[in-house]
Parts: structure tokens; C-alpha cells; sequence
């Protein structure tokens, strides 16, 4: 299997995405303190070194990309492949389930998978989340509604979910 990786620009600043032919592997900040700690993660998932290039994937993305931020995109249909523990997997699926213009917090979120008990441990496999703005890390907040630990920054984290809000107002009442 090949793997390749690429810079997409967006209006919340440069990401880098490594896909293989079919399937988006990384799509991350590339100053994320984590991002070499993910890189590697993704090189042994996929047994490969990642080298620049394109991918069809690439083109996907860039569409969908294009649409949710101009506030016509409710869900992404790109090909994912994020493998991780058991746990991370359940977080991350959990995380694809919380509706755009919607946020949850770590506890809600540590209930919904039947863990009530394993909220560090929730924010832990949100943390460790390679997919940003796909498996919507970003719509996780304290249970205080305060906006914390988003590995892109809070003033993304903050966008991101000022555009959801948007979307979510013209989907209910278009104009």
C-alpha cells in the first residue's frame, strides 16, 4: 500500500492530509504539537512511508471542504481509515454521531459510550483524533460550555463551531 500527503489550505490556515488511493489517513494542523507523534502513527497503520503526491481522495476532500465551509455541507462522505485501540475507535465513531451545530462535553461523551467513569480517558482518544474537522473533535467542550483543549488552537476551535451554528440556522430556516 502507497500513502501520500499533501497541504490543503482552508479558511481556519494550512492542513496537512495523507490519504492512500482510497481512503484518508491524516487530516491534521501541521504545528499540532502531536503531529509527528500522528505521522508515525499513521506510517505503521499503513506499513509505508508517506511521500508528497496526490490522490483522488485529495480531490474529495477539497470538494467537501469547499462545501462546509461555505455552510452547505452537513456531513462528510470521504473514505476514512483511522485505526486505533478499541476505545479510540468508540470515541471516534461516537464523535461522527454529534450533529453539525451541536456540541457534547467529555462526560456526555464518556456516557454515551456506556464509560461514565473514563472521562480522561475520552479526552485522551479525542486528543489523539488525526481526522480534525471530519470526526468533529472540535464539537467537544467542558461541562461548563467552556471551550477547551482543541490541539488546532481555541480561536479555530471557536470558528468551527461559529460556522456549524450557521449552517445549522440555514438548514432550519433557509432564506
Amino acid at each position: 500500500m502507497s500513502a501520500v500527503y499533501t497541504e490543503i489550505d482552508t479558511p481556519v490556515g494550512e492542513m496537512l492530509a495523507a490519504a492512500t488511493e482510497t481512503q484518508l489517513l491524516l487530516f491534521e494542523f501541521p504545528h499540532r504539537r502531536m503531529i509527528d507523534t500522528q505521522l508515525d502513527g499513521v506510517r505503521r497503520a499503513v506499513g509505508c512511508e508517506l511521500v508528497p503526491g496526490e490522490s483522488p481522495v485529495f480531490a474529495q476532500l477539497r470538494t467537501e471542504l469547499d462545501e462546509y465551509f461555505q455552510g452547505r455541507l452537513r456531513e462528510f462522505t470521504v473514505p476514512l481509515y483511522v485505526p486505533g485501540t478499541p476505545f479510540q475507535m468508540r470515541v471516534w465513531a461516537e464523535l461522527q454521531r454529534i450533529p453539525i451545530g451541536t456540541t457534547t462535553s467529555y462526560a456526555r461523551l464518556a456516557t454515551s459510550i456506556g464509560k461514565p467513569d473514563a472521562v480522561r480517558a475520552v479526552a485522551r482518544a479525542n486528543g489523539d483524533n488525526r481526522i480534525a474537522i471530519l470526526i468533529p473533535c472540535h464539537r467537544v467542550i467542558g461541562s461548563n460550555g467552556e471551550l477547551v483543549g482543541y490541539g488546532g488552537g481555541l480561536w479555530r476551535k471557536k470558528k468551527l463551531l461559529e460556522l456549524e451554528a450557521r449552517t445549522e440556522a440555514l438548514t432550519l430556516f433557509p432564506m
